[in-house]
């Protein structure tokens, strides 16, 4: 374990972490470590995004005004992934990738010892900025153990010429099925019998979709349950009907981390949401909350962003 007390870790390298972490660095404070489970940066968008996806400051008809030191603006999935490289390399972020955070704890003096797959790290103040989709949400039945491979929570592993089902009424799972539609067999299952959730573009791309017959839609239905047939997925609906199928996607959002967040101490309300402050402060001093988990309705990066600046301002200002 180091003997250097960070003045901030943060644990998650998406939208929220990675601004935090600039915003750290603009405004001042010169000890930050940002701890990120995967691989790299900006793992939902690279798990979530279909290539190419437009990706914009603006959110669900809300106009976003960046606060603070990230010229964050509309681009796509890749140019956004371009810009976060630039600027984590330019500010010079200290990183470790492949490190899971697992507890967090407070001694008596305020300072948090953050407990890792790559050893303990200690700091002044903490900010949980992992996300939702971290945790996607899975289906409440089981799924054999035959035929995980063919089942997917993201793009992961889709090839082409495959008979594919999509299950979810989002905005991801309508993006998932407007793309493969244009090089497999798609059926986009939703248990309502309207899609309500997507946004504006996504709603006309599906229906264009529909209407031209690149994806199948089947909705009103739920899902009974899931099994193997010659290794393949035979999907067997609540209407009594079965249809077999290569692969079976599920894009049903995600979830709160809630025992990573019991572990740290974190007050939680009956949903199992994080009880967060005005200045996005949790229940104990010094752990903030940014990013998706500390709003409800969805994912924004401008928002993200925007977290950061003012958590960090909220640090700053403590300090005296």
């Amino acid at each position: 374990m180091s003997d250097t007390i960070y003045d901030i870790v943060i644990i998650g390298g998406g939208p929220g972490g990675i601004g935090t972490a600039i915003e750290a660095k603009v405004l001042g404070l010169d000890k930050i470590l940002l701890l990120e489970k995967s691989n790299n940066h900006s793992d939902t968008i690279r798990k979530f995004y279909k290539d190419n996806k437009r990706v914009d400051k603006n959110w669900q008809g809300q106009i976003i005004e960046i606060e603070g030191n990230v010229p964050f603006a509309d681009g796509t999935k890749e140019s956004t992934l371009d810009f976060f490289d630039e600027m984590i390399d330019n500010h010079k972020i200290d990183s470790h990738f492949n490190c899971e955070v697992d507890k967090i704890t407070k001694d008596k003096d305020g300072i948090f010892t953050i407990r890792s797959s790559k050893g303990e790290f200690k700091a002044k103040n903490v900010v949980i900025a992992i996300g939702r989709m971290g945790k996607p949400n899975k289906p409440s039945y089981k799924i054999p153990p035959s035929i995980r491979k063919r089942v997917n929570f993201n793009l992961d592993s889709c090839g082409k010429g495959e008979k594919i089902l999509i299950v979810g009424g989002g905005d991801s799972a309508t993006e998932y099925a407007v793309e493969l539609g244009k090089s497999n067999d798609v059926t986009l299952n939703y248990r309502r019998d309207e899609l309500t959730r997507p946004n504006p573009t996504n709603k006309k791309l599906i229906q264009e979709a529909f209407d031209n017959g690149t994806v199948k839609p089947k909705l009103g239905v739920d899902i009974d349950s899931l099994e193997s047939e010659h290794g393949l997925v035979k999907v067997n609906f609540k209407d009594g009907t079965s249809e077999v199928y290569d692969r079976v996607i599920y894009a049903i959002g995600g979830t709160t981390p809630i025992d990573f967040l019991k572990s740290a101490n974190l007050e939680l309300d009956s949903k199992g949401e994080p009880i967060i402050k005005d200045n996005l402060e949790s229940s104990v001093d010094g752990i903030y909350i940014a990013g998706d988990i500390a709003f409800k309705s969805g994912g924004s990066i401008a928002i993200a962003l925007n977290h950061g600046y003012r958590i960090v301002k909220d640090i700053i200002s403590k300090k005296g």
